[in-house]
């Protein structure tokens, strides 16, 4: 191909590339994700997480070591992912 066809394509693409950039910025922000409802039993559990990691803390001993929080109650709600979204900022 010669040099002036590579122009003219580089051209039609860069072209391309910022009218769609330009529409990309001028289409609305997606909707904000409707905030999840948390179970009372898994919002229980949270505030208790909370109550040990503050004991811990008065204590002196959630700077030192790794705190372990087990659930032993057959049948309870898995909470996982609220905890994750809870103690990771998401919130």
């Amino acid at each position: 191909m010669s040099r002036r066809t590579w122009v003219g394509v580089w051209a039609v693409l860069c072209a391309a590339g910022i009218a769609a950039t330009v529409a990309l910025n001028a289409s609305p922000a997606p909707d904000p994700q409707p905030e999840k409802r948390v179970s009372a039993e898994c919002a229980e559990y949270i505030a208790d997480i909370e109550t040990q990691l503050a004991k811990a803390k008065e204590e002196g001993t959630a700077d030192d070591g790794v705190l372990a929080f087990t659930r032993t109650r057959a049948g309870a709600d898995d909470c996982s992912d609220e905890i994750h979204d809870h103690f990771s900022g998401d919130r």
